[in-house]
């Protein structure tokens, strides 16, 4: 694994970059889909927000100024990209934010990339009822363990705000999994 700042001076530099980006793919290529596969749900809309928010970093990589970490960077590019993407799906299908989000809960269940059991799947469609903001903020801190230090400095916004939008989205989560005990 190349050292962050090795990496960002290959990307940098002409003749070394894209060496140095094919190597930045293969770092973090499973981390950010991961991030954005949680937002967007579907894996194919994933793959499509992966490969823009790759394209985006290629491209603005010579403005990167190294006042936050790489990955920060990268990952507030693809914390934004994903929000694009489902906020011009939702136009393009003339489809409102809330249904869309109710047809991909209704899709994790036939969802073929879709590996977990029943409980992990109630876990899933109660993240998935969560507003996109606090939705990204549950998933990079519960499933990637990002500090909220690392949360603030990715989205911009201060740490006591993180959490309280943490805590709320596991109260959220919780009465969601206790709403539907109740029903089975």
């Amino acid at each position: 694994m190349v050292e962050e700042q090795e990496l960002v001076t290959a990307l940098q530099t002409e003749s070394e970059k894209e060496s140095a980006f094919r190597e930045l793919v293969t770092q973090y290529k499973e981390r950010l889909y991961w991030q954005i596969r949680n937002m967007v749900l579907d894996h194919d809309d994933a793959d499509d927000v992966l490969q823009n928010t790759f394209i985006k970093i290629f491209r603005n990589i010579n403005s990167f100024k190294g006042d936050s970490k790489l990955h920060t960077w990268m990952y507030r590019i693809a914390a934004n990209e994903s929000i694009t993407f489902l906020n011009k799906k939702s136009k393009r299908n003339n489809v409102s934010l809330e249904n869309m989000k109710e047809n991909a809960i209704r899709n994790l269940e036939s969802d073929i990339y879709f590996e977990g059991d029943q409980l992990q799947l109630q876990f899933q469609k109660a993240i998935a009822t969560l507003p996109d903001r606090q939705r990204l903020i549950f998933t990079m801190k519960y499933f990637e363990d990002h500090t909220f230090e690392e949360l603030s400095e990715i989205l911009e916004t201060s740490v006591g705000g993180l959490k309280s939008s943490y805590h709320i989205a596991v109260k959220k989560i919780t009465e969601f999994i206790k709403t539907q005990d109740e029903t089975l």
